[in-house]
């Protein structure tokens, strides 16, 4: 069986984000999991050290989770959102509010994270349209932004590995440079904030007439790199906006529910988004849902007589649907009485000083952590911070040697990623680090 279910993964599928000539080489199938472990087809067990990309709360096959989508099963499985609505999805609703920024009244549900971030950049443009200024068009992306792969989030990204490719087909935005401290010229993070939020306050003199929105990554650069904003960026770009009238758009797809010490990044600075997309934890990685949330200011542009036409015509046919919202509203109950967001405050301390022991490694440049949202540089030369080429893959061969020695994770490039699941112990995470200790000492002691 294992060989044939194999066989059968090479000839059908196409993974993402996946060069399959990589597959083909080292292929791997999931066949089960428990806690922050799953289990391939072989019986081989791995922690969970990306939370299965980045979303996983309580661990795999979490009981209350399992028996929330049971419940819902027994009722319906799906019924539209489109004029009507159902009764998780609604409970649901009131819930995100009630732990949501105290500005943001309204949830708009879809499926992931691109599409609740193309919907806020939907919602952005028509607003002004809707208002009677349609000379507001324009969006500002951060560089190295990243907020998923669907035409409109590639357009507001700025990764050229990602994005590249698909330039003809994006619409342009003006990009504006975000504090990476660790490869700045000074190394200041006071000095690097500043620097960029004055070449921020410069575009917008300018061009704030012709701006809808901004988009930003909430307090830390996922994809990027896990590139953490120095204190003061987040709530700097807030006030900028404000100033110009130019509505401020906060991606909490990664960040949200718990992922760094606070129920949303945006509260570390305590900073009220006009629109704010969340997914990924929302069902403790269970099912796919996501949403967008709004303040009750931009609702009301887009509520009026049909004949004024200023419906928002948008919608995914999965919107709202009852056994993911199900599952979301045990996953809100858990954070609450499991206190996992103040847990996660506590052990991100314990996995700092973790962290910290990989400075012991020659290649090892950079740790950079927000919660249990941390990478690890990995550079040829700890001094002169010069990066491995890309040729030498050592983030990917990195990935493979704690694959080999029980731990999943995905880099990002040189960066090695390292998202645990909520509820890991610190036992679990003393493991983990080791893990991660090892496969990079025993690959770059090698790769220079």
């Amino acid at each position: 069986m294992t060989k044939a279910i194999i066989d059968k993964s090479k000839k059908y599928l196409w993974l993402p984000f996946t060069q399959m000539k990589d597959y083909d080489h080292d292929p791997l199938i999931i066949e089960s999991g428990n806690g922050v472990k799953v289990k391939d087809i072989f019986g081989k067990e791995y922690y969970d050290g990306f939370s299965s990309v980045w979303l996983n709360v309580h661990g795999h096959r979490k009981k209350e989770l399992d028996e929330a989508i049971k419940n819902q099963l027994e009722k319906i499985a799906h019924s539209t959102l489109l004029g009507m609505t159902n009764v998780p999805a609604t409970e649901l609703a009131e819930k995100l509010i009630e732990i949501s920024p105290e500005n943001l009244t309204r949830v708009f549900y879809s499926d992931s994270g691109a599409t609740a971030m193309e919907i806020a950049l939907k919602m952005a443009f028509q607003y002004w349209i809707n208002i009677g200024r349609p000379e507001k068009q324009k969006f500002i992306a951060m560089q190295n932004g990243y907020h998923g792969d669907t035409i409109g989030a590639v357009s507001v990204g700025s990764i050229e590995l990602f994005h590249q490719v698909y330039g003809p087909l994006m619409f342009d935005s003006y990009k504006s440079s975000i504090p990476y401290v660790y490869r700045s010229e000074s190394g200041d993070p006071n000095q690097c904030r500043d620097e960029c939020l004055y070449e921020l306050e410069q575009l917008l003199i300018e061009k704030h007439e012709e701006i809808a929105a901004l988009s930003i990554e909430s307090m830390i650069q996922g994809a990027a790199g896990m590139i953490v904003m120095p204190e003061g960026f987040l709530s700097g770009v807030r006030e900028l906006c404000t100033k110009y009238d130019v509505l401020l758009i906060v991606d909490e797809v990664a960040t949200g529910f718990g992922r760094t010490g606070k129920m949303f990044a945006c509260e570390h600075e305590h900073v009220q988004p006009d629109l704010m997309a969340v997914g990924k934890g929302i069902t403790g990685g269970y099912l796919p849902i996501a949403a967008t949330f709004t303040t009750e200011k931009i609702y009301e542009a887009f509520y009026d007589d049909y004949d004024q036409m200023k419906t928002f015509f948008h919608g995914h046919s999965y919107t709202g649907n009852q056994l993911g919202c199900a599952v979301a509203l045990e996953n809100l109950r858990l954070l609450k009485t499991e206190n996992i967001v103040d847990e996660v405050a506590k052990k991100a301390k314990v996995l700092e000083r973790l962290l910290d022991t990989l400075y012991t490694l020659p290649h090892v440049g950079d740790i950079r952590q927000l919660g249990f949202m941390c990478g690890v540089e990995l550079v040829a030369s700890k001094e002169t911070k010069e990066p491995f080429p890309n040729e030498k893959r050592v983030g990917y061969r990195v990935s493979l040697k704690m694959r080999e020695l029980g731990m999943l994770t995905r880099p990002l490039g040189n960066t090695i990623v390292f998202m645990p699941p909520l509820a890991s112990t610190v036992e679990e995470l003393e493991e983990m680090i080791a893990i991660m200790k090892k496969a990079i000492h025993e690959v770059t002691s090698v790769a220079v």
